[in-house]
């Protein structure tokens, strides 16, 4: 039999266990971004502005879409995370079929409604007339493509709560080198293939995700990964309920952060924008630079998440306060490496966003010296929210974050402009990302986030069994557990003891 990729985050060095973990999530994120530009250089430089129009306008939607699921996501990874910590791998085989169950029929039902109304959604987004039918062209196919969008990401957040990065990114590269490939093929009609135009980008992307979940599920198979569901087990698709709660109840309030975050953005786009293009193209670049700043970030406080998951299931306490320290650190050298040189060297950096001689290029210089070190703060923050969340407490920091965004960063950065200008804008970020900071270490150490749970245990299911609702007396615990354990292995018959 093959050997596992699956990886045990239970055992071995905290801190380099963390960053080898980590490194295949920085470059996924890395991939995806370059992607993205290379898409957006054949698009803008070839079919025109209607045309890039057109995508940025479709891919707002597509990426709402995506968020409203990432929690969802995220909530599975954990509990996989926390089955394969406890070594319960039948669980974690429960969670995996659950979720694809709840996935699938997510994303079919939102293509079945997204395609035949694409032109209303993009009517009500105010997409310019010049571009609405190349967008109501793209949207379309994106639709189609949603199901496989939605079931590959799924997929990869199942395999990283598993201990396993390697396999995501290797076939998220086989997604981005099959869509670099196509695009140029299906816009411009090369060899066999007809000149699809805009429709030719988004076909790329569907089938380039396509042949990589393909693939992705015959590797599976074939590796015998412990996670596969064959046919003896389908038994595992139908939806658990404590699971199904669990994904939603906790998933939600981790997909309403991407929410508020992209909300918040807007609204800060808003008062930028107030200020003339110098300051909002000045602005724009940095957030082209800024993406590559927090990649580090977000990557280390993802692997946190699942590391810390793994060690929440083994009920390994101090591994997951170790795995806080060293994700609070990795995150201070990494990000604060890549802000140094992006600092000295800013003029000639943000220069790649800018064009030649631009007068933007010393109004982004002075707001990327406020605004850059701030990443360093939100680092500490991520990853301490990512370590929170493995236990299941998922309010504190949407809490806090709504704090530091909606009660600290956006009031600052409209009540002190009459004084400062556009610069309460730039201080507002060290601002509310230092709050930020302060609020989530402080619940790390004095909050009961240690408490939570992601699933009920099994004495609290024991609480309002049928048994006991009819009069009876409560089914053993025992029992109990051979229900939650359908498959297990029989053994000789034990005794039981009723819970009182």
């Amino acid at each position: 039999m093959p050997s596992s990729p699956t990886r045990d985050l239970t055992q071995g060095p905290i801190a380099r266990t963390l960053v080898v973990f980590a490194l295949p999530i920085l470059a996924g994120n890395v991939l995806q971004s370059l992607n993205g530009s290379v898409n957006a250089m054949w698009i803008g430089h070839y079919l025109g502005e209607a045309a890039i129009t057109a995508t940025a306008n479709a891919n707002n939607i597509m990426f709402l879409l995506i968020g409203l699921v990432f929690g969802v996501g995220m909530a599975a990874t954990i509990l996989v995370a926390q089955s394969m910590g406890a070594k319960d791998l039948q669980q974690a085989r429960r969670v995996m079929g659950t979720s694809a169950t709840f996935f699938g029929l997510a994303s079919i039902g939102i293509a079945a409604l997204g395609y035949p109304l694409s032109r209303h959604i993009l009517n009500w987004m105010g997409t310019p007339d010049a571009a609405l039918p190349l967008a109501e062209s793209y949207l379309r196919v994106i639709f189609l493509a949603i199901p496989l969008l939605y079931l590959f990401a799924f997929v990869s957040a199942i395999l990283r709560g598993a201990g396993d990065t390697r396999t995501p990114f290797l076939f998220l590269l086989l997604v981005v080198v099959l869509d670099v490939i196509l695009n140029p093929v299906l816009i411009f009609g090369w060899g066999p293939f007809p000149a699809m135009g805009i429709t030719g980008a988004a076909t790329a992307t569907l089938v380039s995700n396509a042949i990589s979940f393909v693939a992705m599920l015959l590797w599976l198979y074939h590796r015998r990964h412990p996670l596969w569901i064959g046919r003896r087990q389908l038994h595992y698709f139908l939806p658990h309920a404590a699971i199904l709660r669990a994904l939603v109840v906790k998933g939600l309030p981790m997909g309403a952060q991407m929410v508020m975050i992209s909300l918040a953005m807007l609204m800060m786009m808003s008062m930028v924008n107030s200020y003339g293009i110098d300051t909002s193209s000045a602005y724009g670049a940095a957030l082209q630079l800024w993406t590559y700043v927090q990649m580090p970030t977000m990557a280390i406080g993802a692997a946190c998440s699942t590391m810390a998951a793994q060690n929440v299931g083994a009920k390994l306490w101090q591994r997951v306060d170790g795995t806080a320290t060293a994700g609070i650190w990795c995150n201070i050298w990494m990000t604060g490496l890549l802000i140094i040189p992006l600092v000295l060297l800013d003029r000639h950096v943000l220069g790649l966003f800018l064009p030649a001689g631009s007068a933007a290029l010393e109004a982004a210089r002075h707001l990327n010296h406020i605004a850059i070190g701030s990443f360093v703060f939100f680092g500490v923050t991520f990853v301490i929210s990512g370590v929170v969340r493995s236990t299941g407490a998922v309010i504190p920091p949407l809490v806090i974050l709504a704090i530091s965004l909606w009660g600290i960063r956006l009031p600052l950065a409209k009540w002190l402009q009459p004084w400062l200008g556009a610069d309460a804008i730039w201080w507002s970020f060290p601002a509310s990302s230092i709050c930020a900071m302060l609020m989530s270490l402080a619940y790390y150490r004095w909050g009961r986030w240690r408490e939570a749970r992601m699933l009920p245990t099994a004495d609290e299911e024991t609480v309002a069994t049928p048994a006991e609702i009819g009069g009876q007396p409560p089914a053993p615990v025992c029992a109990l557990r051979r229900l939650h354990q359908p498959d297990a292995p029989s053994s000789r018959p034990r005794a039981c003891s009723h819970k009182a």
